[in-house]
């Protein structure tokens, strides 16, 4: 019995070391697996543990049939629910020769691969092929190397350009997280990629998902940010939500750009908040003692809602005195559209029970201001025909 009750027991722990030196996805460690990625990722095998497989009892084990369950393993792990695209063929073969390099002939592949990777990403499953081998990467720097450095920006900023090529905006926004196993180093340039996709397409939610990523990852605000929050919510006709932002960036000391306080300042005109106007106006003086165009008609527009048509006319003119030769032609454009088309931009955003009033005040306020114009001796042709129809401009 004693025998019979040793042989059992010896039964069951040949049995259970049998499962733990397989590589089953239960055992996978959850440390080097993000919550948001249960899939198998028996892809991924550790250093520790692949070295135990060569040390132990799988050392007879041929290399080639390591490589391939390894391949096979990791094709299996980077499929999704959807069948719309495929890696693709180059990306595939960079992918396994560096997935080889690290898991197989156990040295770091050369860097011309990866960047090679980046550049010919072309769909989905591209991008989750490159995420792939960049957490590889990372667990074996840590492991095999000592190195506990992420990559340099430069890389993160090209994988997110990456996935904003091929609109695997899921994995760009992954690239903003500080704390990544993906080493990745996030930068504000790299929200950038992300930011700009948001406005060409006009999109201010995702735009706000990833300020939130900025904030959350105490990514410093730049210029060049806020001239994109701003555009988008220009171009989205957002103004509670430029109002936000713009509290934002001035509270952490953003320089704005001349472009940047067109933008602001064009939008508060066209929805005829002089308040909030004079007071963008005042944040700008402080940084450029020159107006833009833009800038300079915003006040003027500023000036016709306080009925003020002959300030109006002098702000014009002195844009006429300081811009350089080449937009000073942009003048009578501008004229033109604060004729044709603001009237009817700043009356739709009015109460209803005060656009009436203010399309009177216009008629006959715009005309005043051209009529100065004419007598301070600057020569614009302006059509005030649309202007004098009332049908159009109170409507």
């Amino acid at each position: 019995m004693q025998v019979l009750s040793n042989s059992r027991r010896l039964s069951r722990v040949l049995k259970s070391s049998t499962l733990l030196s397989s590589n089953h996805p239960v055992f996978t460690s959850s440390s080097t697996c993000p919550r948001h990625h249960w899939q198998l990722r028996s892809t991924f095998f550790s250093p520790s543990l692949f070295s135990g497989m060569i040390q132990g009892n799988c050392s007879e084990v041929p290399r080639q049939q390591i490589y391939s369950m390894t391949r096979s393993s990791a094709w299996f792990s980077s499929q999704t629910s959807s069948d719309a695209s495929t890696p693709t063929d180059t990306v595939k073969e960079l992918y396994d020769k560096m997935l080889e390099s690290v898991n197989v002939k156990r040295t770091m592949p050369p860097n011309a691969w990866l960047w090679s990777l980046i550049e010919n990403c072309k769909n989905h499953d591209d991008i989750k092929l490159l995420f792939n081998i960049l957490q590889n990467l990372r667990r074996f720097r840590l492991s095999n190397l000592r190195i506990h450095e992420n990559f340099n920006c430069n890389l993160c900023r090209e994988v997110t350009k990456a996935c904003v090529r091929v609109g695997a905006l899921d994995f760009g926004k992954k690239a903003l997280w500080k704390h990544n196993v993906y080493g990745l180093s996030p930068s504000v340039a790299s929200a950038h990629h992300l930011l700009s996709y948001a406005k060409e397409h006009k999109d201010a939610r995702l735009m706000v998902e990833i300020m939130k990523l900025v904030k959350r990852n105490n990514l410093p605000l730049q210029p060049g940010t806020a001239d994109i929050v701003f555009r988008i919510c220009y171009d989205t006709d957002d103004w509670e939500l430029i109002c936000k932002y713009s509290k934002r960036f001035v509270k952490a000391g953003v320089k704005l750009r001349k472009t940047t306080f067109d933008t602001w300042m064009e939008f508060a005109a066209k929805r005829g908040d002089t308040e909030s106007l004079w007071q963008i106006e005042k944040l700008r003086s402080e940084s450029t003692n020159q107006h833009s165009l833009v800038s300079g008609f915003s006040c003027a527009k500023g000036f016709l809602l306080e009925h003020k048509p002959h300030d109006a006319a002098g702000m014009i003119q002195i844009l006429n005195q300081t811009l350089p030769d080449a937009k000073k032609l942009g003048i009578t454009i501008e004229l033109q559209k604060l004729v044709n088309e603001w009237p009817l931009d700043v009356i739709k955003h009015q109460k209803d029970e005060d656009r009436k009033a203010l399309a009177m005040a216009l008629k006959s306020d715009i005309p005043a201001m051209v009529s100065s114009l004419l007598n301070m001796g600057l020569q614009v042709s302006v059509n005030l025909e649309d202007l004098t129809k009332e049908e159009s401009i109170a409507s």
